[in-house]
């Protein structure tokens, strides 16, 4: 099984391969924590395309819940930046309802893909919420503020943020 995995990895991350992501799918589909610990590998790899692949795999599988730090990581990754959107497209196959703060870094610091997908998160999924998260929250939209022009992107921002750290505390308040 162990070989059969290796070559599905290797054609995955070939350069040559027309189909790759057929492979990322089969691996998804037999799954198990040798796939998962393989996957998270090369995500967490140099090459961006086969980590796309990998994050892909990974958000499909079954019992992916040890894959969405590692994928958390590689979205923060400043190196990533400028092209973390398909990364965060893939938390779609994960269960962040526990992972607000981190959902909220990347609506602030994502490019703009990254930012419009976490912002679809930050308004569609039902977060655990605390009031230690909120106060983490606080904080990261404090040094957004710090680090950011003011210019239009800001002000929607500002507002979008404002609200929703409203309304959380007001469930608080209560």
């Amino acid at each position: 099984m162990t070989q059969d995995i290796d070559l599905l990895i290797h054609k995955m991350c070939d350069k040559q391969e027309e189909e790759a992501f057929v492979y990322a799918d089969k691996l998804a589909e037999i799954g198990g924590e040798e796939v998962l610990e393989k996957l998270i590998h090369v995500l967490k790899g140099e090459d961006v395309e086969s980590a796309y692949l990998a994050a892909r795999g990974l958000a499909v599988m079954e019992n992916n819940d040890a894959a969405l730090d590692p994928l958390l990581e590689v979205i923060h990754d400043k190196k990533n930046k400028g092209h973390n959107g398909t990364f965060v497209q893939a938390l779609e196959g994960f269960d962040i309802s526990g992972k607000f703060v981190d959902i909220l870094r990347i609506y602030l610091f994502g490019n703009f893909k990254a930012s419009l997908l976490a912002k679809d998160y930050l308004d569609y999924t039902e977060f655990d919420i605390t009031p230690r998260v909120i106060r983490k929250a606080e904080k990261h939209w404090k040094h957004f503020q710090n680090n950011s022009a003011s210019d239009q992107e800001y002000d929607i921002k500002k507002q979008e943020v404002e609200e929703i750290l409203g309304e959380l505390k007001e469930m608080f308040d209560q």
